[in-house]
């Protein structure tokens, strides 16, 4: 049986759109992480927004990738289990993985890699299954 959804898709697109749109600018040429980053603190989207594409795209993995092997975590606007294997069921899970909204909305949208943001420190990913890359990005903006 597919994860319920509780957001709506169109809304939860909506809100993504929006969010890739207010966070995401095109970066002007020769402009480094450093800089991209705090371009974007002074156009950070509204935490509505936020929360509604987070929800939206952690919805979107669990379809795409059915299971309870991996807990994905994006504090403070949700939590997931998706992809196939051990089951998780009380306590800590086998395999976790754990980023703030930004982070997760930019792998969600295909503008960060997974082995980038693993690089940068702002994913931490652990267990046997818990590489996400085979199932991102979920959209492309």
């Amino acid at each position: 049986m597919p994860p319920r959804r509780r957001i709506d898709p169109a809304a939860g697109a909506q809100a993504l759109r929006q969010w890739a749109a207010q966070a995401q600018p095109d970066a002007p040429a020769g402009e480094d992480a450093a800089q991209l980053r705090q371009r974007r603190q002074h156009r950070l989207p509204e935490r509505q927004v936020t929360a509604t594409a987070v929800r939206y795209t952690l919805e979107e993995l669990a379809a795409r990738a059915p299971g309870r092997a991996v807990e994905v975590r994006v504090p403070p606007f949700g939590v997931t289990q998706a992809v196939a294997g051990t089951v998780h069921r009380r306590g800590t899970p086998p395999s976790v993985v754990e980023t703030d909204a930004p982070t997760w909305l930019a792998l969600a949208t295909g503008t960060l890699t997974w082995p980038q943001a693993l690089a940068s420190g702002a994913l931490h990913a652990s267990g046997e299954r818990c590489d996400l890359s085979p199932y991102l990005p979920l959209l492309r903006m």
